[in-house]
């Protein structure tokens, strides 16, 4: 069985209520929803965490460098800026898929740098919610190989 782990930083929170143009109706709560269901049908042991801290985020990923196999990693405004998060996900030795519900590079031009890009194995952006489940399948098979 695979352990994941999802982690969403900032903001990521109050999904459904901002910036619906940009992110839709779906809250967090549904995407954990629809998260756990894969997991349990594909039998991933998942974790899913959110945090408006940084060192909360920096925490779980130094802690999932001993108890998963991937992580999957929306990292919200700190995707820009976290030189801190940069540095904990370059320590882990497992996967990570960067992912965000929107297409950064559609959107203003500070979204355009990554801080965490060349860190992960692959980039997942502008498929909305479902990104989360394409995050979680890819992962997923990536392991199985």
């Amino acid at each position: 069985m695979n352990k994941i782990i999802i982690l969403n930083g900032p903001n990521l929170n109050l999904l459904g209520e901002r910036e619906k143009s940009q992110y839709g109706s779906f809250t967090l709560k549904d995407i954990e929803k629809s998260c756990s269901e894969f997991a349990t049908k594909n039998n991933i042991q998942l974790s899913l965490f959110q945090s408006n801290i940084e060192g909360e985020l920096v925490d779980k990923i130094q802690n999932s460098r001993k108890n998963q196999d991937g992580l999957i990693i929306n990292a919200g405004g700190y995707t820009h800026t976290s030189v801190a998060i940069h540095d904990a996900l370059k320590i882990l030795k497992i996967p990570i898929i960067e992912l965000h519900i929107s297409n950064i590079y559609n959107r203003e031009d500070f979204r355009h740098k990554s801080l965490i890009s060349k860190i992960a194995k692959g980039i997942i952006c502008g498929f909305g919610a479902e990104g989360y489940l394409m995050s979680l399948q890819a992962m997923n098979k990536f392991l199985k190989k």
